[in-house]
């Protein structure tokens, strides 16, 4: 998820935890943790591309990272205050709650986590977006509430366990939506006689109301949309050659198959400027749900170096927000 939504997330947490000992304290250090385990992309100063996209959300993501590094900044911080208002312990619990809830709720889109790293593992249920305004803002709301009264106030973890009450059920909504948009893909591919070998939902960007599929065949994939307020039930699906055949043309070296690895199998290869390939992400769809799209939203050049390739990022550009933005707002409100 965002920055912001972390934060508070973080703050929250840490407030329930020990708010009512040391006040806004708490919130302080809740809000710092809620964002430690995304210095995972200061990893793109150390390493290349693929190394970056692999260590993201990996190890600082995971349960064995919350527990070696909780205690550690549970004794850090409680040698700061002179005041030892918290114990160890609790300090260290404070930092486990807001450190944890972080990769359990990446957990829900569509990257993942290695929550259980070293395992080989990816948590992705991909039932919201990294930024969902309907989850943070009610949250955000709450917490200000809390922080406005003194630690001692009743309200002040009334509003502060409300506000995770509210986060939560909105994530189970959505996990509910995702089931259902499911049963309503493949009550459309069966209707059109589309034979598919896998499927994947997920939500559109910054809302739970238009969905999107990913529907793999032999040779195809295809991708449509569904909103709540489509007035035609008829999903319209776009397909794209896979083209995996192009992959022999690169050296036998790994960073394809590492690639491969990371997209999950959901991948797209196309012919680049003279000998390099394009290798789309497929799990992450579409720039757009315009149905003459054709940009992707992630999408790396492979370049061959003698008995190597050169794997790099390619940057998307910032000028196709403003029609990104304004096509999926339409997108949203149905396909009349």
């Amino acid at each position: 998820m965002d920055s912001l939504t972390q934060i508070v997330l973080g703050a929250s947490v840490a407030e329930i935890s020990l708010g009512r000992k040391i006040g806004n304290k708490a919130i302080l250090w809740g809000a710092i943790a809620g964002t430690i385990p995304d210095l995972d992309v200061l990893a793109r100063q150390f390493t290349d591309t693929l190394g970056a996209v692999e260590f993201h959300r990996g190890i600082t993501h995971s349960l064995v990272f919350c527990l070696v590094l909780a205690p550690i900044l549970g004794w850090l911080v409680s040698r700061i205050y002179r005041k030892k208002e918290a114990t160890v312990k609790e300090w260290s619990l404070l930092f486990f709650w807001a450190l944890v809830t972080h990769p359990l709720l990446d957990a829900h889109t569509t990257w993942g986590t290695q929550f259980f790293w070293p395992m080989d593992l990816r948590l992705a249920y991909k039932n919201i977006f990294v930024i969902d305004p309907l989850y943070t803002l009610p949250f955000l709301t709450c917490l200000l509430l809390a922080m406005r009264l003194k630690r001692t106030h009743p309200k002040r973890q009334f509003y502060a366990r409300l506000g995770l009450w509210l986060s939560t059920a909105y994530l189970l909504v959505t996990l509910v939506i995702k089931l259902s948009m499911l049963q309503v893909f493949k009550a459309q591919l069966e209707a059109q006689q589309l034979t598919y070998t896998d499927i994947s939902v997920k939500p559109t960007p910054f809302n739970s109301i238009l969905w999107s599929a990913n529907v793999a065949t032999e040779d195809h994939y295809l991708i449509g949309y569904y909103s709540f307020f489509d007035a035609d039930e008829q999903i319209r699906f776009s397909s794209y050659p896979k083209n995996h055949d192009l992959g022999q043309k690169l050296p036998e070296t790994i960073e394809l198959n590492r690639l491969i690895n990371i997209s999950e199998g959901w991948y797209i290869l196309e012919q680049g400027p003279q000998e390099s390939l394009r290798f789309h992400d497929l799990r992450f769809g579409m720039l757009s749900s315009d149905p003459a799209e054709k940009k992707f939203a992630f999408t790396y050049a492979l370049q061959p170096k003698g008995d190597a390739v050169l794997v790099t990022e390619i940057p998307r550009n910032r000028e196709d927000a403003p029609r990104i933005l304004s096509s999926l707002w339409h997108r949203i409100w149905g396909n009349h």
